[in-house]
């Protein structure tokens, strides 16, 4: 099929940031794409061919939005599975597959498939809802890791319950317990895959999260570990990848415990904020590489050019309303320094504004200016 310039029409659930980059390769290369997303002023709105609003869980809105188009992909997971099976069964190539996301969007089903695929992963215990968790409490080990299975995201949907009155606060839906597990670095590799059956890895990368949001605040490429620990992770992503039999991008996130373990701790079926860095950094990025995977074109080289740090932009505590970026210009007077501002007008404590990435020859010094962007830029409200 000729994607470049023709009638070929490539769908996107999900308008948001991701979508908003993936649309750049996707215009780079002259391919037609039509965009379904619930907000009027999504991020992606601007760079599609076609944008369409409508409520992403809504069987008769996802159907009718892919009957339009000649390639489905997604770039959030919270989508109508019933409607993406119906029309995979009438012929329309979905990537990653309705099967694949059903093993994924529900976290509690996502752990029992590690289980059952000897895939490495912290001891769980999966709850039909938080009533049903609180009866069970004593047979439990504090603390442990509470996630709601489905819903959550950047964060939310996470807690550790140290005492039983931690629970109160809670949602009283299906859940999970998961096991603390005492790690010395939080890991992820993306896999990328096509229909082919060709398959890649990029770099392992290390993960540093704010401690109160339980959100990332730098990606760094490479991760600064030991070689057989990056090579014992990539190998499991790619274990991963091929048990979910996903076609796309695929991010794995991982614990490295104390004795140099590598569990899982959850997947993304689609281009991942540990992957952003790619853009500036990275030979293909991983935005180029999803899309040349579902197309089932070859895939591009997914090694390193230059050491790069992402550092996430997000809205600052206590400022809600029109964003206003703060000392973005004095950022980009600084060399190897390239934010990107995903559009959203609206801030809130929090909230994933943009991003920065810093490449540098030397990671040291990458790492350096990674925290005097973060101490220098300020995502405020007006």
């Amino acid at each position: 099929m000729n994607y470049f310039s023709s009638d070929f029409k490539l769908g996107i659930l999900g308008g948001g940031q991701l979508g908003k980059m993936l649309l750049f390769d996707t215009r780079k290369f002259d391919i037609q794409t039509y965009v379904l997303d619930p907000s009027d002023e999504a991020p992606s709105k601007i760079a599609c061919n076609k944008f369409f609003q409508g409520d992403l869980m809504d069987y008769e809105t996802v159907y009718n939005f892919g009957k339009q188009v000649d390639v489905l992909t997604f770039e959030i997971e919270l989508v109508n599975l019933e409607a993406l099976t119906q029309l995979e069964n009438e012929g329309l190539k979905i990537y990653p597959s309705p099967k694949t996301l059903k093993g994924i969007q529900n976290k509690g089903v996502q752990k029992e498939f590690y289980a059952k695929n000897n895939i490495p992963t912290a001891p769980f215990e999966r709850f039909e809802n938080l009533e049903n968790l609180k009866s069970k409490i004593s047979d439990l080990k504090l603390p442990f890791v509470w996630k709601c299975t489905e819903f959550g995201y950047d964060g939310n949907g996470v807690k550790i319950v140290r005492q039983a009155s931690d629970l109160d606060t809670l949602p009283n839906v299906e859940c999970i317990a998961e096991t603390m597990v005492p790690f010395k670095n939080e890991l992820a590799v993306i896999v990328v895959r096509n229909p082919s059956g060709e398959m890649k890895t990029y770099p392992v990368v290390e993960m540093e999260f704010h401690p109160e949001a339980n959100q990332v605040e730098y990606v760094i490429c490479p991760a600064r570990i030991d070689d057989k620990v990056a090579e014992k992770a990539r190998a499991i992503a790619l274990q991963v990848s091929e048990n979910f039999n996903h076609v796309g991008l695929l991010a794995v996130e991982m614990f490295q415990t104390q004795d140099d373990e590598i569990l899982v701790n959850e997947v993304a079926p689609r281009p991942h904020n540990s992957g952003h860095y790619s853009i500036e950094a990275s030979y293909t990025s991983q935005f180029e590489n999803h899309l040349r995977a579902i197309l089932d074109l070859p895939l591009g080289n997914t090694d390193s050019k230059v050491a790069g740090i992402m550092v996430n932009l997000v809205g600052a505590e206590g400022h809600s309303g029109n964003v206003v970026y703060e000392n973005i210009e004095t950022i980009l007077g600084w060399d190897g320094v390239t934010p990107h501002i995903y559009g959203k007008k609206q801030t809130r404590p929090f909230r994933k504004m943009g991003h920065v990435t810093i490449v540098n020859e030397d990671m040291a010094e990458a790492r350096r200016i990674a925290q005097e962007v973060k101490n220098t830029i300020k995502v405020i409200s007006e």
